[in-house]
């Protein structure tokens, strides 16, 4: 079957007439009823994009929800966040229960969060990897889209947009303390990709990686570790202490001082085992590491 060209969807009013619900109070904000939606075969049959956040308590008994390449089943129940311009797409079966809140960038553009939006990495989290609430979490959760949803349906007024977008900004704060807790409460599995990253740039330098395809990345971990870029990062860091960049340094650091010490291999030759283009990149990059020159260094085993 050929495959549809994704829809745009612009505004908060459009996406309502397509889910064929009642249309928003507000031009720029809106929360859904999840089982109130509905929608026709060819929405769904083909990938969508908005120009909008969408955030969304759901479960569902029925039914798949993704974006990008992944599909993920909603049966237990969890949060998604989506931001403007990121691919979303749903199969037919699909029956949703729960709550969607969703907000035009156009709102929360003169305040504070408008810029900080960005430092909430779960907007860039893939459907797998979706928040799961604990009963009491969840209870917050909903709390806050019910004052939210109170406020849409009292009378606006000059305070009314101050007191949405502090409700979203403590949504989302609330929703970075509970990912937080999942990475804790997750760590043995988390443990295991750990040691699963470690060991793919462990072989990456053993089967020699590095000499064709360059310095080992981010985004070379987190395809080969099927989590997105920033869930690893956020994922790591909860454990290490260190993003996914950070580790990738001091395995290069490691493997630097290894041959320095261990190979009588030329500093431009260990920077090319390594992955760098220029010679004068690794000295840079090793003296920014360890504040010495791989030189020095070689020269303190003398």
């Amino acid at each position: 079957m050929e495959k549809k060209a994704p829809l745009r969807i612009s505004t908060i009013s459009e996406i309502h007439a397509l889910l064929q619900v009642p249309k928003p109070v507000h031009p720029l904000i809106s929360l859904v009823d999840n089982s109130l939606m509905v929608t026709d075969t060819e929405m769904l049959d083909r990938p969508f994009f908005f120009n909008f956040y969408k955030i969304s308590y759901k479960y569902s008994t029925t039914g798949r929800m993704g974006y990008g390449q992944g599909y993920y089943d909603f049966n237990e129940g969890g949060m998604m966040f989506t931001s403007p311009n990121q691919l979303i797409s749903a199969d037919n079966e699909a029956k949703y229960y729960g709550a969607t809140l969703l907000f035009h960038p156009d709102l929360i553009r003169n305040y504070p969060l408008g810029s900080t939006i960005k430092k909430y990495g779960f907007f860039s989290y893939e459907t797998n990897e979706a928040l799961f609430l604990s009963d009491k979490e969840k209870k917050i959760i909903l709390g806050l889209f019910d004052n939210i949803n109170e406020e849409l349906n009292t009378s606006i007024d000059e305070i009314s947009q101050d007191v949405l977008v502090s409700y979203i900004e403590v949504l989302l704060n609330y929703s970075n303390r509970f990912y937080k807790r999942q990475f804790i409460t997750r760590k043995v599995v988390n443990n295991d990709v750990l040691t699963k990253v470690e060991h793919l740039l462990e072989d990456y330098f053993t089967d020699e990686k590095s000499l064709v395809n360059g310095l080992p990345t981010v985004e070379y971990l987190a395809a080969e570790a099927n989590l997105s870029p920033r869930y690893l990062s956020d994922m790591l860091r909860a454990l290490t202490g260190q993003n996914t960049q950070q580790l990738i340094h001091e395995k290069l650091v490691e493997k630097a001082k290894e041959k320095l010490s261990t190979t009588e291999l030329s500093v431009s030759e260990i920077a090319y085992q390594l992955g760098f283009e220029h010679p004068q990149s690794f000295s840079k990059f090793f003296k920014t590491k360890t504040h010495l020159s791989p030189l020095e260094f070689r020269h303190s085993f003398n």
